[in-house]
């Protein structure tokens, strides 16, 4: 087993990894930019070292002073936990390279999965029903017209690159096409430097619907049952629940075995989400494969009891899988993203110091957080600070809870997104499970108020 993991991220992911660690007798090493120096994650950490300046770019996303840090520290491992360098091919390359075992898939199947039109074409070889729309990337507007008369408004342009909503623009008609062909090129040439895009058909209430796997070395892949996560604001999901409302025990089936049909095509080592968007009548398509831990994962560990990290670590280690496919009768569980944000301003972000704090607690309440009272909220990253995850043996149960939880919780100083889940679990579209990715849309913003 490693005796030293580095773990290239921050905030409650990090911390997460971090916990794990220690359970399991590991030695850990946290980074950290000069804004992070204060953040829970270095302080629980056994050793930590700054990595560069306060933005992603000077510090998170900055390859060699996190390779840097791993040797001075003599790290065996890396932890790339989600976002900034968890899919990034180059940098588990150069891990390889380095003789220090990078924690997800090689750099090759992240290569495979990382692009939209590859991992498109892969699927469609392996057999994975997928949307209907172009093969490859589009040449130009012309082509793009063609293809969206070919199968029909409304359609979707995507970045290959893309990732978090950017680089994607949803058209009902034709006039509409090159308006958002040229924005969502923009934005993502911006975003990530490359602005191929392709297009799928759109589809009308869809759900989307992910179903988590794990692979070994050896070629055994499971699957650990699916998290619902329709509830979403520009593509940016806002609550996860599993089981999903909308599941049935024969689509259960026919998805986990397409997902596992998915990880199989590429020999896939590792935790990994095989994301799916289901229309109203069941039929169920690939979208995408997320080669890394998800925000959600803590969804399946309450389901399933079952720690991911410490699977996921296991299976880099060379370690057989002991994962299984079945769903736990009377298991549910829900997770509320928390952001500093202030949703009556457009979700604008609310970075601050936090003068006051707590956490909810109880039977069935998790909180997974690095914030605390006196704790600065950075302007420079994503505006996550907290994720409440409820239990309970009823769908019923965890919404109750949920709501408990979250008029327990106190964070003072800043704005946060707690009055808008508050809303969200009483709305009778979401408590009747019968919601898809439009909720958002259709939500009276008004009930925040009340």
């Amino acid at each position: 087993m490693f005796k030293k993991i580095l773990v290239a991220n921050r905030g409650e992911i990090a911390l997460r990894v971090i916990r794990t660690c220690r359970e399991m007798g590991i030695q850990s090493v946290a980074v950290y930019s000069t804004a992070d120096k204060d953040s829970l994650h270095v302080k629980f950490a056994d050793e930590a070292v700054c990595i560069g300046g306060p933005k992603g770019s000077e510090s998170y996303l900055k390859i060699n002073n996190i390779m840097a840090a791993a040797e001075i520290t003599n790290a065996d491992a890396i932890h790339p936990g989600y976002g900034f360098l968890a899919e990034n091919a180059s940098f588990a390359r150069i891990c390889e390279e380095a003789n220090i075992k990078f924690i997800g898939p090689t750099s090759e199947m992240i290569q495979k999965m990382g692009d939209k039109i590859t991992a498109k074409e892969t699927m469609i070889a392996a057999g994975v029903p997928c949307i209907p729309g172009s093969e490859g990337l589009l040449k130009n507007i012309d082509g793009a017209k063609k293809i969206a008369e070919k199968i029909g408004y409304p359609v979707i342009l995507k970045a290959t690159a893309g990732g978090g909503g950017k680089g994607m623009r949803i058209v009902h008609k034709e006039e509409e096409l090159e308006n958002a062909w040229n924005s969502a090129k923009q934005e993502a040439g911006a975003a990530f430097g490359n602005d191929g895009m392709y297009m799928e058909k759109y589809l009308v209430e869809p759900r989307h619907i992910e179903i988590q796997v794990a692979g070994d070395k050896r070629g055994n892949v499971c699957h650990l049952s699916e998290r619902d996560c329709s509830v979403q604001r520009r593509h940016q999901k806002l609550i996860e629940e599993c089981p999903s409302p909308f599941m049935d025990d024969k689509l259960r089936k026919k998805m986990g075995e397409a997902a596992i049909k998915a990880a199989k095509a590429i020999k896939y080592e590792g935790m990994g989400t095989i994301e799916f968007l289901v229309d109203k009548y069941r039929n169920f398509y690939f979208m995408e494969m997320n080669t890394r831990i998800q925000v959600e994962h803590t969804v399946t560990e309450e389901v399933m009891q079952y720690d991911l990290i410490k699977e996921q670590i296991k299976i880099a280690d060379g370690e057989k899988i002991v994962g299984n496919s079945y769903l736990p009768e009377g298991n549910f569980a829900m997770e509320c993203r928390i952001n500093a944000e202030n949703v009556l301003k457009n979700f604008a972000p609310n970075p601050g110091q936090i003068t006051a704090f707590h956490t909810p607690k109880g039977f069935g309440v998790r909180v997974d957080t690095h914030a605390y009272a006196g704790y600065k909220v950075p302007p420079f990253y994503d505006s996550m600070i907290a994720k409440v995850i409820c239990k309970g043996k009823s769908r019923e149960e965890v919404i109750a809870r949920m709501e408990r939880a979250l008029n327990e919780f106190i964070v003072e100083g800043i704005e946060t997104t707690i009055p808008l889940h508050l809303a969200l679990l009483k709305n009778e579209e979401f408590k009747s499970g019968s919601y898809d990715t439009g909720i958002m849309e259709r939500f009276d913003y008004n009930t925040i108020l009340k």
